[in-house]
């Protein structure tokens, strides 16, 4: 296997007459002696010669479209047009067969739509070995560029108890059954305490001391330290034990046999002295036990009765009073208006969910480090299907400690110059292979709608220009008095500032007025986030959007708000909880200084830098509503 040489490597060859092995998958085979075979190192071919009067025919039956085979042979000069040099086969081996009736990637143009539909497979096609290679290039420039300079780089969670832009369109993680999700509602947790109270009262009343005995031997019991909290348990947490706890108890009953008893005299003591009837109430014997405004919506004709539960008291007399072992208890639970999951029973013990941003915890890591960067997956639940979206995508996220906003840009704009100039360099024949292909995609568009430079061109004008920075006052008025918004050609119309800027205003100033990439800044800080610091004129935030022909908004960032009573002000007037984020803010209370960052889309990079139109086409198995093939 090791003696493999890549095809790649073999067509870049300036030796020939040498014996060399190859494998790869047959992209076509002709007269049934030349085969053109890749392996995905590049987007061309390597011919290999067969001498099929001297070849098995039943192993040229096997030579199809797709098949994974090996070649032993010698690399000589082609006689051919198209190829410098072939290879003369010695042997072929199947690796691997590939039915020609049922293969879908045959040697013919296929739609995108056709290849998402196969993106299992889709890799064996020039146009997205092309985007892959590019990608795979992007993403070493990405790591290359921040390491160069010196940058951490930090693997922030992907699961988080945190939504960083606070808009609520997140995944949820959770290890519940889904068919069996625990419920709790503040008017049964009170319920219970006064439940549980009553009992003590009763107890004390009536001399009874059979709950001190239990007490007593279940210090000799081990719980569940990570379900109790705690090593031992007592007999109020029986009493409290939630749904997932009762589990517990009932799986392990035999450890707690030796307070079977002691559980079934207190039962029968609580029964004579009348803890559980009095005259009036013989068929719901808890009601005495239970507030008015409790019982009012679980009083039904069920009734009350003692002796329901979900863990029946044969085997589990040490669940005989807890009250959510009560069948009623958990049958008007999953009736009442006001339940809701009860995360505390959850795997965390809290609500979480997947990361849709890196940032808080990254600005934590550049507090201490200066300056880190993540680049990860990220997840968002936006029900949207159009060629921008994605649900699970990849984001580069740095955060650098002693940054202002225009570091903060200058950082951002050098990225990205960066990684492009990269894959001009790496991936030369790939961009030219793309560029070709939105060429003859291009031709079937009106002359207007068509591209004023290539792909290879609109790279290069990246590279040789500053891009345009203005504010975002400034942008209003030039859309504003643009010709599209006086004609109304605009889909949201500019109407004045505080206008929340949609991907055809961003696109207006890159493409038409400006020409070039555009940096947008000092945002009103209603239509922005909660952590972006605030600017002197009380109305704008440090803010700096990077906008590109074709895509729009590809980088988003800012200034943070290092200024403890502003944030906390701003997360007030923002309705975000200050108690879940006590972390965060730490950082502002202990050796705050000024910084900054940005989150770059790696997906629109990609995008852009292929000149690909629909993003799902750019990341190998895209997630969006209603698709999670493959």
């Amino acid at each position: 296997m090791s003696q493999r040489i890549k095809i790649k490597a073999l067509l870049q060859s300036t030796t020939t007459d040498i014996d060399v092995t190859v494998k790869g998958w047959v992209r076509a085979f002709r007269q049934n002696r030349f085969i053109a075979l890749n392996d995905g190192s590049t987007n061309n071919n390597v011919q290999i010669v067969v001498d099929f009067e001297n070849t098995d025919p039943a192993l040229l039956k096997r030579i199809t479209v797709g098949a994974a085979i090996s070649v032993f042979g010698k690399l000589v000069a082609s006689q051919g047009k198209g190829q410098t040099v072939e290879v003369i086969a010695n042997t072929v081996e199947i690796l691997g067969d590939s039915d020609p009736e049922k293969y879908p990637i045959q040697p013919k143009k296929h739609s995108l739509e056709f290849l998402r539909e196969n993106a299992h497979l889709r890799f064996r096609t020039n146009t997205f070995g092309a985007i892959f290679r590019v990608r795979n290039t992007l993403a070493y420039a990405v790591h290359q560029f921040f390491q160069e300079r010196g940058f951490v780089y930090l693997h922030t969670p992907i699961i988080t108890a945190s939504d960083a832009e606070g808009a609520g369109e997140t995944f949820h993680v959770t290890n519940f059954d889904l068919g069996k999700i625990p419920l709790t509602d503040p008017k049964f947790k009170k319920a219970c305490e006064i439940y549980y109270d009553n009992i003590i009262k009763h107890t004390q009343r009536n001399n009874l001391s059979t709950v001190s005995i239990i007490d007593k031997k279940l210090k000799s019991i081990r719980s569940d330290e990570a379900l109790f909290s705690k090593l031992s348990i007592t007999f109020k947490d029986l009493i409290f034990a939630n749904q997932e706890q009762l589990k517990w108890l009932h799986d392990n009953r035999r450890m707690f046999k030796e307070i079977f008893d002691d559980f079934r005299l207190l039962f029968n003591e609580l029964k004579e002295t009348g803890f559980f009837y009095n005259s009036s109430m013989k068929l719901e014997p808890y009601r005495a036990h239970f507030p008015e405004w409790f019982l009012i919506n679980i009083t039904d004709r069920e009734g009350i009765h003692i002796n329901y539960y979900r863990f029946g008291e044969r085997n589990n007399a040490h669940l005989l009073l807890s009250f959510y072992n009560l069948k009623f208890v958990l049958n008007h639970l999953k009736k009442s208006k006001n339940s809701s999951p009860d995360y505390s029973q959850d795997f965390f013990g809290r609500p979480t969910n997947l990361t849709v941003s890196g940032q808080l915890e990254g600005e934590l890591g550049a507090m201490a480090l200066s300056d880190i960067y993540t680049f990860g997956p990220t997840f968002r639940a936006e029900n949207s299907n159009t060629t921008r979206h994605l649900a699970e995508f990849w984001m580069i996220e740095p955060e650098m400690a002693f940054y202002d906003l225009v570091d903060n840009m200058d950082l951002a704009e050098a990225l990205l110059k960066y990684v492009i100039a990269y894959a001009l360099d790496k991936n030369k024949e790939d961009l030219e292979f793309l560029t070709q292909r939105l060429e003859e995609e291009e031709k079937q568009k009106p002359q207007q709608e068509r591209s004023e430079m290539n792909l290879l061109d609109k790279l290069q004008f990246c590279l040789d220009n500053d891009f345009q920075r203005l504010t975002y006052t400034e942008a209003i008025d030039i859309l504003r008095d643009s010709p599209a918004n006086k004609k109304k050609k605009f889909q949201y119309p500019i109407e004045g500032w505080g206008t929340d800027l949609q991907s055809e205003h961003e696109r207006y100033l890159v493409e038409k007025h400006f020409k070039k990439p555009v940096i947008l800044t000092d945002y009103p800080k209603e239509i922005k986030s909660f952590y972006m610091r605030q600017n002197d004129d009380g109305k704008t935030v440090a803010a700096m959007d990077i906008l590109f022909p074709g895509i729009g908004e590809i980088v988003g960032g800012s200034q943070r708000e290092e200024r403890l009573d502003k944030l906390e002000q701003r997360m007030d007037e923002m309705g975000i909880p200050k108690d879940e984020l006590w972390w965060y803010l730490d950082t502002r209370r202990f050796g705050a200084c000024p910084h900054a960052g940005f989150g770059l889309g790696f997906e629109r990079l990609v995008l852009f830098v292929t000149g690909m139109g629909n993003i799902r086409d750019v990341i190998p198995f895209p997630r969006f509503p209603k698709n999670a093939e493959f």
